[in-house]
């Protein structure tokens, strides 16, 4: 009877011990599943370039030529992007203040359009046009993916309020 309640007292430690770590190790994946992850402008750079390099087939000597041409371009593009987001947070008060809001976006689109062309010019110079072209696609396709992933976590999170 002795050596009964000695085993029986040793499993219910050990599994009390296991179950405490299931909880620990679910309240800490939960956690970090809860937290809201902050947008990292250089973690998306880095995760879009490797889209790209795989989509488009670049080898790593193409990569190291394209790349710092590539963020130059996406640098210059989001110091409009955040202009336009600035100018389009509040509506104008009068109709004098929404034709000129509207210029200033017209304007920012034809000067994203300039950029991006100029950049695919000097891209042209570093690869085929194949290659430019894959690129473009790839970067498109990118975009579209990110877009959906935030839509879903967006839904998520207004379904959850």
């Amino acid at each position: 009877m002795h050596v009964f309640r000695m085993n029986n007292y040793n499993y219910m430690k050990r599994t009390f011990i296991i179950l405490s770590i299931f909880l620990l190790l679910g309240i800490e994946s939960f956690a970090q599943h809860t937290q809201p992850q902050k947008f990292s402008p250089k973690e998306f750079m880095n995760d879009m370039e490797q889209f790209i390099a795989k989509e488009a087939g670049l080898s790593p000597m193409e990569s190291a030529a394209f790349f710092p041409v590539f963020e130059e371009m996406f640098t210059k593009q989001r110091t409009l992007f955040d202009k336009a987001k600035q100018i389009g947070k509040n509506k104008p008060s009068d109709e004098n203040g929404c034709l000129k809001a509207i210029q200033m976006k017209d304007k920012m689109d034809i000067e994203l359009k300039k950029i991006e062309q100029y950049y695919h010019n000097r891209f042209l110079k570093i690869l085929p046009a194949s290659k430019v072209y894959d690129i473009v696609k790839a970067e498109d396709k990118y975009h579209r993916h990110m877009f959906r992933r935030m839509a879903k976590k967006n839904w998520g999170a207004q379904l959850q309020k």
